[in-house]
């Protein structure tokens, strides 16, 4: 079975949000909206398995040179099979189409990014808008254990 990477669209909300239920009661990714997703349903890229979404992330831009992967998530029946590494190459091909400079990831996952290119950084170094913006709104706030990494293009 192949799976077709795609933009995601309006219609595709409901099903995002219950692949993610499990990984967001455990507190490894961010609640987000309807509205939200809604608000940011351009930034989102699907992994489609015969029409079924079985995994997705974000691009989500903060400046002009730097954007963020986040709320990246395969379904757990799905993983291992290079579904992950597939979205972070098709985002990361967007944030290089789109003239940025550098994607973070705040993760629990370190080792998967660190294999795709990504080094680790001070959290210190993080945008302070993405602190107010995002990790306030997460259980684990203000303790986290995320690591935070950084790739150049």
């Amino acid at each position: 079975m192949s799976v077709e990477l795609t933009k995601a669209n309006l219609s595709d909300i409901e099903n995002m949000q219950k692949l993610v239920i499990p990984e967001v009661e455990a507190g490894v990714i961010l609640a987000r909206s309807s509205d939200e997703i809604a608000t940011n349903i351009r930034s989102y890229i699907l992994a489609r398995e015969e029409g079924e979404i079985v995994g997705f992330c974000a691009l989500h831009i903060h400046t002009p040179t730097l954007a963020e992967i986040r709320s990246l998530i395969v379904k757990e029946s799905k993983r291992g099979m290079g579904i992950g590494q597939s979205l972070i190459d098709k985002a990361m091909q967007e944030a290089k189409i789109l003239g940025l400079k550098k994607v973070l990831t705040l993760t629990y996952k370190q080792s998967f990014f660190e294999k795709l290119g990504f080094i680790e950084i001070p959290k210190e170094s993080i945008p302070e808008h993405k602190i107010w913006a995002d990790c306030i709104k997460c259980k684990h706030f203000p303790i986290c254990n995320e690591v935070s990494l950084i790739k150049t293009l």
